[in-house]
């Protein structure tokens, strides 16, 4: 290797060290035109494009959508359904999410370059549905019984593989990612939930410190997870979780402390998720660089500066 392509890969390093855990972040609020009173952003790729849906359900049906900052929404139903949510996204922008069709049905779905697909579990007739897709096509998602329980598994080319694993009572499988390691939550009780993370058949359990209710509802490639928890006094936030540390991070949009949820995370940090003030509104959570990065970066660069002049001498 020679000094120029040292220094290239040094710099190279510096400028994709990423801010993660304990990060600040800068958020964004996003509100479809179809309801301004209700949106939810669900999932994001690398190239940042967003998942989401906008409508309560009741007075205006749920619609799907995918999103370009800062406002360029593109519509996705699964045609004929009567509600559509888009939940999950992959970087090379296929979608997965679930509908409900005249008869009440829900079902999953798949959207692979405009194509829509149904994806119903045979274990059920009820409820169906994908809430998370890697970029290889693999999915997560869960069916419910009769009893209103609910079974997580893993799709893949028309297999689905159940999850198991001890103390199951009632669970989804949220989301998965490239390397096959799954996120979701199970719940124990109505007011219960411990959040999962399942890395090649082993599940480490995930509780934010001091809570008794918490959702994993997403990960990425670089070890984090993100998700929700309910603190002592009843209020919601979001959270961060890194894999290779433990350490968790509480994060508030500013809009909604006590009230954010935050769904998917990109491999860049980026966040999205929605909080609840008078309106439910989707937010866009971006991180900041730490002060000790950006020192690093300036030595590194006025290093490789003082190096090049060197050179040209």
């Amino acid at each position: 290797m020679t000094r120029a392509s040292l220094l290239f890969g040094i710099a190279v390093l510096v400028f994709g060290m990423p801010a993660f855990a304990g990060s600040v972040y800068t958020f964004q609020t996003v509100v479809n035109p179809g309801d301004s009173a209700f949106t939810q952003l669900l999932g994001i790729n690398n190239s940042s494009m967003i998942a989401g849906y906008f409508g309560d359900g009741s007075v205006v049906p749920n619609s799907g959508f995918t999103l370009v900052l800062p406002s360029s929404f593109t519509p996705e139903n699964f045609p004929g359904s009567v509600q559509t949510q888009v939940v999950g996204i992959n970087n090379p922008g296929e979608t997965v999410g679930f509908y409900i069709d005249g008869a009440g049905v829900t079902h999953g779905f798949t959207d692979i370059g405009a194509t829509f697909t149904t994806i119903d579990d045979p274990a059920t007739t009820i409820v169906t549905q994908l809430l998370g897709v890697a970029d290889g096509g693999e999915a997560a998602g869960y069916w419910a019984d009769g009893a209103g329980n609910f079974h997580p598994f893993t799709y893949m080319g028309g297999t689905f593989t159940p999850i198991l694993f001890a103390g199951m009572v009632s669970a989804q499988a949220t989301g998965v990612n490239n390397a096959g390691e799954v996120v979701g939550f199970n719940m124990t009780s109505t007011t219960t939930s411990d959040g999962f993370l399942d890395i090649g058949g082993s599940f480490t359990t995930l509780d934010f410190p001091g809570s008794t209710f918490t959702q994993a509802l997403g990960l990425n490639n670089v070890g984090q997870v993100v998700g929700d928890y309910v603190d002592a006094g009843g209020a919601m936030h979001g959270f961060l979780y890194e894999v290779i540390s433990g350490n968790y991070q509480s994060i508030d949009d500013p809009n909604g402390i006590g009230t954010t949820t935050i769904n998917g995370i990109n491999d860049n940090g980026r966040v999205v998720g929605f909080y609840v003030d008078a309106n439910t509104d989707g937010f866009v959570g971006t991180p900041a660089p730490e002060p000790g990065s950006l020192i690093l970066l300036g030595t590194a660069l006025a290093g490789v500066a003082v190096k090049l002049r060197k050179w040209r001498a």
